[in-house]
Order: C-alpha cells, then structure tokens, then sequence
C-alpha cells in the first residue's frame, strides 16, 4: 500500500512539474507546448543461456530478468539516460561546495549528490544484472528533458557567490524538472514493477527539491 501511494503521489509530481514547465516555457514568450516523450521502438536483444544452453533472441519488451521481473525499451532507456542525467547533477551540486554563498543552497546541493550518487549506482547494478550495456549509441544525451549545456555547465564553474547560487538554482530546477518528466514516461509505459517505484521516488524527491530551492527565493 505504501509504494502504491508512492507511485500514486510520484504521478502528481510529475503533472505539477510539467505544468511547471509549460508555465515556464510560456511566460519566457516560448511554445508552451512541450515535446512528449515517444516510446522507444523494441529491439531484438541476445539472452545468454545457462551453461550449456545456447543464447536466445527476444523482443526488448517482453523480456524476464533473472529473477522472474519483465521490463521492456522503456525501462532500459529510462536507465541508461538518467545514469548520465544524475550524473550532470552530481557535477553540478560538487561545485557548490567552494562557490556557493547561501549556506542553504550548499546544503541542498551536498544532500543531491548524496542521494543520487547511491542512485546511479542502483542503477548500472539494474543494467548489469540483465546483461545491458550502459549507454545505447543511440541515445542523444544532450536532447534529454533538463540536460544543461556544456557552455552553461562551463560558465556555473565560472561563478561564486550570489552569482554562482542564482546560476546554479535556475538550472539545477530545470534539471530536476526533466528528470521529473523521464520519470514520468516509466511510470506511464514501464514494465519493471520495482524500477517504477524507483523512479516515483525520485520524481517525489525531486519534485521536493524544486520546493526547497523556490523557498530559497534564487530561481526565476
């Protein structure tokens, strides 16, 4: 009961957080239509057989983890981009350590890196347990909802100061917005029960953390 209540309050975080964003992208003089997320296409995958047995093919959504689970593209896509999506995260809240001037701020930004770090690790355990590699080729990392420039992250390591917390609280709640909104496409389209869950809580968390850095008065 508790983790349906946890996927149930993870959805409304994610309608509020892409309300949010519309808003955002309308009073900027923006469409304020966003870009919806499209299932990824499934593809053929190879499962290695036991020893002795030979590999099989299968359908990336209608495959069994080792331990009886299903998940399909969706899970596996949403893993392997939010890997590199926390980790710009964790990049981001390092530099505030040095550079910010609201001890708050600070504060938050040590308690993202320290909670995602164990996230990132949970997951490349998710991958390696059903023998997928880490990154797809295919994927545009740079296009994920949330994902900061190289310019951007270049000129926030540029920063200290109120500067530097200005800076860092209007783009790290971008980014927790498009993490909220990667989340969401599990929640609506994927097949690995705990893997949902997973990603409910992090929408919940940092939907919270958007919270705390209004409060902060920082963010436009």
């Amino acid at each position: 009961m508790i983790r349906r209540s946890s996927i149930i309050l993870a959805g409304l975080v994610v309608a509020a957080a892409a309300g949010l964003a519309v808003a955002a992208r309308a009073g900027s003089g923006g469409s304020a239509a966003a870009p919806r997320a499209e299932k990824s296409p499934a593809v053929r995958v190879v499962l290695p057989g036991r020893p002795g047995e030979s590999a099989r093919v299968s359908d990336s959504d209608q495959v069994a983890a080792p331990d009886g689970s299903t998940y399909n593209s969706i899970d596996t896509t949403f893993v392997q981009m939010m890997i590199v999506h926390h980790g710009q995260a964790i990049a981001m809240a390092s530099l505030a350590g040095e550079r910010a001037a609201d001890d708050q701020l600070r504060a938050l930004a040590g308690r993202i890196g320290a909670s995602q770090a164990p996230e990132v690790a949970w997951l490349r355990g998710w991958l390696r347990d059903r023998g997928l590699p880490e990154s797809d080729p295919a994927h545009d990392h740079a296009a994920m909802p949330g994902m900061q420039s190289a310019a951007d992250m270049a000129a926030l390591a540029g920063l200290s100061g109120p500067a530097f917390d200005r800076r860092f609280a209007a783009m790290m709640t971008d980014h927790h917005r498009g993490a909220v909104r990667m989340a969401g496409d599990v929640l609506g389209g994927g097949s690995d029960e705990r893997l949902r869950e997973v990603a409910g809580e992090m929408a919940v968390e940092q939907g919270s953390e958007i919270q705390r850095i209004q409060q902060l008065g920082l963010a436009a």
